[in-house]
């Protein structure tokens, strides 16, 4: 019976925090000098994806956080779109 290789989740569908670690993981393991060079360059690659799922993730908050305006009350309320700087 063929064994099912487990595919590991999509970089970009990961928490934040579960990307980061997994970056520092990989940043530990290649910077130990041991891997072939093959393992490094996939390193890499997933490297890459978890970088740059994470500046995603952190743009997207940045953006949300950006929309939040106080009103006239001081409560924060949702600014339009248009009025916000990106």
């Amino acid at each position: 019976m063929a064994v099912k290789k487990q595919k590991s989740p999509d970089p970009l569908d990961l928490p934040f925090e579960d990307g980061l670690k997994k970056l520092e993981i990989i940043v530990e393991e290649m910077e130990r000098d041991e891997l072939p060079l093959e393992d490094l360059l996939k390193h890499y690659e997933e490297g890459i994806q978890l970088a740059k799922g994470c500046q995603e993730k952190l743009q997207s908050a940045e953006l949300k956080i950006k929309k939040l305006q106080p009103n006239i009350n001081g409560e924060d309320e949702l600014a339009d779109e248009k009025s916000v700087e990106l």
